[in-house]
């Protein structure tokens, strides 16, 4: 076994300081080594499972990668503290288009093409780049710390998945929901391939409205005496109306009534044309008449098909124009929009040209605007999947949080077309489909006829069944080729939760145990693209939603709360912030942003330094457990919090009360939040706690107990003092040890470390494998909790006196409260001892507010709580008055300034909103800091 960490021994030998680098490396390498997240289907506790969004391997990972990175380690890490079997399945995905585009970028600056390459050596560099990218990826998972199990680690094209890809394919076409035919699809000229409506960016472009004069033929023209020799179209792309079939009115438009069914001339072509009637024509837009060209544009497929008009195709798959275009064949489609354009303008037809802002749809891996074209493709039938979909989330499956989710993943799955699942990539799952080519000429035509089959095997049976004794007869040799095409990479990603599980082997161990799997944490961005493919997908081949909840998190925005996107340039690189402060964090700090489930968060990040304030307010956090820790190392007398054991309830300062219901308190608070997915109140609330409670208030508390000094110098300690010394140590033994236990889905490596170090357990015993401490319900106090929040304000409310009287740190100065409530009372001269430790103070006093000071005071209030101290003998008044007349006149001055500002209509009429509320805000507090003053200096007479 890889040697762990070096713990910390019981005698205090923690480094003096803290070196995330090292700790983090050392403690990935022991659990890795010791197998910490290797999981047994068959070992004991309930199973647990989340498989990760894998990745693409197209180079390496963003910040949002380390944001739900950070969000499911959490979640999984809390689960293993609560006794689960939990499985953390890691990999990556192959991601088709995108990684064949950066392959032939790479080919193209070499001088050559992937056709020169061939299929096969274009196969074998992707592999390499695979490799490559995909060990890089890994990689960086590491370095943040991610308990998944690598043992387990899958590729969307590895042999076990690829199977699984060719029976889900296999499958669903021979239950009729795969079928091949064409139809219009969104075309990328850029990568040569369909892609689906999920992967179509809508971008808004400046662009111009074509109007365009199409004349009625010279026939209509003779039976419409006194009626329009002409109708006007309007367009954003005039290169398509060399594909025009006809041209759309409303059937109710009054304009255009008597002209339905009459035809016109197609300019430039000279083809006639029919209007038709329909109702998808809005009568108010343009003229109201819409052309239609059935093979470039789905809504007029739509309308041709309802009114039988031909498809025309004039444009071909590299995005220029083809022979059916006439003399604009051979130019690029934006070549020939111009072309067009002159042509209709040299010939008359040209109305007008107007500027129009609109919704241009660009692939968004190519980059390029899409062409909707015809193409024969791959389709899978959508609604058959989506209503299984529909029926298990009325039953309530998937849960998605936040709830909001709900309506749009239902949205979606109802208003649904069929999915084109072919693309034509040499990258990815080629289809499972082979052509019996002898019967067309040896060549894949439209039709020629096919089989589908698990593999070459299968497939020639099948073909020799069908079509061996026709071939025979014919005397042709029966000649079989699969299809080039490759399947969605989606398609294979929506098979992702249970295919990394062994399906489809129906016995395989670890899909019977960890499957349905309980969590899907990914963004909302790609509820369409992925969520609904496998719920999909997982309805149609096990019966049963592939999870039982959907965390749908945020986008992490940049410093000026920007998307981060490649093409804005804004984007946040982990690995060097992982470098300057350590995973845990980077870590800590992603979660702690979350103010709700699936809100964006904002990265502070300075460009020119690399550094993060952000990032860095969870460093120290970390030095401060750290040096915590230390503290502790050297004052509990060498012993762990096994040793010590519990404190017996009956020795228990109220200080001691009071942390431990604050820590049963937050260790309730904190497995409800984990539990329901509340990461960063979970990570806010333990920060508060941590810091604040622990590291400032209690440690500060324990001080003098831990080392007491005796009644009389040189002799030895009383045994009541040890006996109150061992207390203190157990409290604060217990207090940390269960703290660490705490922070430990949030920070793993720290915890772990100080965890070891505090305990003095072996090396091989891992914090990430113990359970969840039971919460001591029996220590909660409420009203002892409130009590102590109003002692700590009031000890906070006398320093604060100190300061402004300008007493030195070590000068004792008397205290006393005023309060009429007895169990205030109580607690205050319970704790007169931790007040005088923490204060300074040469006396405490809790007086009834009957009793007149006589004393010249500086006063305060805290809630309901009076606080003096009378400094008479101990400063210059005189000085101490004339200070304070001096932060009156200047807060009068302001007061002054702010008010004119606000009596000023043009300022509270016209200034911003916010800026009139922080002005306002400002003078409230000016003249409350006044008040403050004046009723200070009458105290002191």
């Amino acid at each position: 076994m890889t040697e762990a960490p070096a713990a910390a021994s019981p005698d205090g030998a923690l480094p003096k300081t803290y070196d995330p680098a090292g700790t983090e490396a050392r403690w990935q390498a022991a659990w890795e080594a010791a197998g910490a997240f290797h999981p047994d289907p068959n070992a004991p506790g309930e199973p647990f499972s989340v498989v990760i969004p894998p990745p693409n391997v197209t180079g390496s990972l963003h910040m949002g990668h380390g944001f739900e990175t950070a969000l499911i380690d959490t979640i999984v890490r809390f689960q293993r503290l609560r006794g689960r079997n939990v499985l953390c399945l890691p990999g990556t995905d192959h991601a088709s288009i995108a990684v064949q585009s950066i392959l032939e970028k790479q080919i193209k600056a070499e001088g050559g093409s992937k056709d020169d390459l061939g299929r096969d050596a274009f196969l074998e560099r992707a592999w390499s780049w695979k490799a490559e990218s995909g060990g890089t990826i890994v990689g960086q998972l590491r370095r943040l710390g991610y308990s998944v199990d690598w043992q387990r680690e899958r590729f969307t094209l590895d042999p076990g998945l690829n199977k699984a890809v060719v029976e889900a394919f296999v499958r669903l076409h021979e239950q009729g929901l795969i079928y091949r035919g064409e139809y219009l699809v969104n075309w990328c000229p850029a990568s040569g391939s369909a892609v689906s409506d999920l992967e179509v960016e809508m971008k808004e472009l400046d662009g111009h409205l074509w109007h365009f004069r199409y004349p009625l033929t010279a026939a209509a023209e003779g039976s419409a005496s006194g009626g329009p020799d002409h109708l006007v179209v309007a367009t954003t792309r005039p290169e398509t109306l060399l594909g025009d079939t006809g041209v759309a009115v409303h059937p109710e438009d009054p304009r255009y009534a008597a002209l339905v069914g009459q035809t016109l001339t197609l300019p430039l072509v000279g083809r006639e044309i029919p209007i038709v009637a329909d109702e998808h024509v809005d009568p108010a837009f343009g003229t109201g008449c819409v052309k239609v060209t059935p093979a470039h544009d789905p809504n007029d497929f739509a309308i041709g098909a309802r009114h039988g008009l031909p498809l025309i195709t004039v444009m071909a798959k590299d995005g220029t124009m083809n022979a059916a275009s006439g003399r604009f064949a051979g130019l690029d489609r934006f070549e020939a929009r111009k072309a067009v354009v002159e042509a209709m303008e040299a010939e008359g037809f040209l109305v007008k040209v107007e500027p129009h802002r609109h919704s241009v749809p660009f692939s968004d891996r190519g980059k390029v605007p899409v062409e909707p074209l015809l193409s024969t493709q791959w389709f899978a039938r959508a609604e058959p999947l989506a209503a299984r979909c529909r029926e298990a989330l009325d039953a309530g499956a998937p849960r998605f949080v936040p709830q909001r989710w709900e309506k749009v993943y239902r949205d979606w799955l109802t208003d649904i077309r069929d999915w084109c699942i072919s693309r034509q990539l040499w990258w990815g799952h080629r289809i499972p489909a082979w052509f019996v080519v002898s019967e067309t000429g040896g060549v894949i035509t439209e039709a020629t006829p096919y089989v589908v089959a698990r593999d070459d095997a299968e497939a020639r049976r099948k073909a020799e069944e069908r079509f061996a004794a026709a071939s025979r007869a014919a005397g042709r040799e029966l000649q079989l080729e699969q299809d080039p095409d490759v399947l969605d990479t989606w398609f294979s990603s929506g098979l992702w939760p249970f295919s990394t599980l062994g399906w489809p082997d129906e016995n395989a161990a670890d899909l019977a145990t960890w499957y349905p799997t309980s969590v899907l944490v990914t963004g909302f961005d790609i509820i369409f693209f992925w969520v609904a493919r496998m719920t999909m997908l997982a309805g149609a081949f096990t019966g049963r939603m592939p999870f039982a909840d959907v965390m749908i998190h945020g986008l992490v925005r940049d410093e000026n709360n920007r998307k981060m996107s490649k093409s804005a340039g804004n984007g946040i690189d982990p690995l060097p912030l992982i470098e300057r402060y350590g995973a845990d964090a980077l870590r800590f700090a992603l979660v702690r942003e979350v103010a709700g489930a699936g809100q964006d968060i904002r990265l502070d990040y300075d460009r020119a330094s690399g550094a993060s304030a952000t990032v860095e307010g969870a460093r120290n956090f970390a030095n401060k457990l750290w040096n915590a820790t230390r503290f502790a190392l050297l004052n509990l007398g060498g012993e762990t919090p096994a040793s010590l054991g519990d404190p017996d309830p009956d020795g228990l300062t109220l200080a001691d009360r009071w942390i431990l219901s604050r820590l049963a308190r937050v260790n309730q608070e904190s497995a409800e939040r984990y539990r329901s997915y509340g990461l960063g109140e979970a990570a806010k609330g333990l920060y508060e706690f941590a810091w604040n409670e622990v590291c400032d208030w209690t440690i500060e508390l324990l001080k003098r107990r831990l080392n007491p000094r005796p009644a009389v110098e040189g002799e030895a300690l009383s045994a009541d003092a040890l006996a109150d010394q061992r207390v203190a140590r157990q409290v604060l033994a217990k207090v940390l040890a269960e703290l660490l236990v705490l922070l430990h889905p949030l920070m793993p490596h720290l915890s772990e470390e100080l965890w070891h170090g505090v305990t003095g357990e072996a090396e091989d015993t891992f914090l990430a494998l113990q359970p969840w401490p039971a919460a001591n319900e029996a220590a909660l106090d409420d009203a002892l909790e409130a009590q102590f929040t109003e002692l700590i304000e009031a000890i906070r409310v006398v320093r604060n006196l100190r300061a402004l009287a300008g007493l030195k740190p070590s000068q004792p100065a008397p205290v006393v409260f005023v309060t009429g409530r007895p169990e205030l009372a109580a607690v205050l001269n319970a704790a007169s001892g931790d007040i005088t430790a923490l204060t300074r103070a040469a006396s405490v006093e809790v007086r009834d507010p009957g009793a007149a000071a006589s004393e010249r005071c500086l006063a305060a209030v805290s809630g309901e709580l009076q606080v003096l101290l009378p400094i008479e003998s101990l400063v210059d008044l005189g000085a101490l008055r004339s200070r304070l007349e001096k932060d009156i006149a200047k807060a009068e001055k302001e007061i002054k300034g702010l008010a004119g500002r606000l009596a000023n209509p043009n300022f509270a009429g016209k200034a911003p909103p916010d800026v009139v509320a922080e002005c306002r805000a400002n003078l409230a507090e000016a003249e409350a800091q006044v008040a403050l003053a004046r009723g200070r200096l009458e105290g002191l007479g």
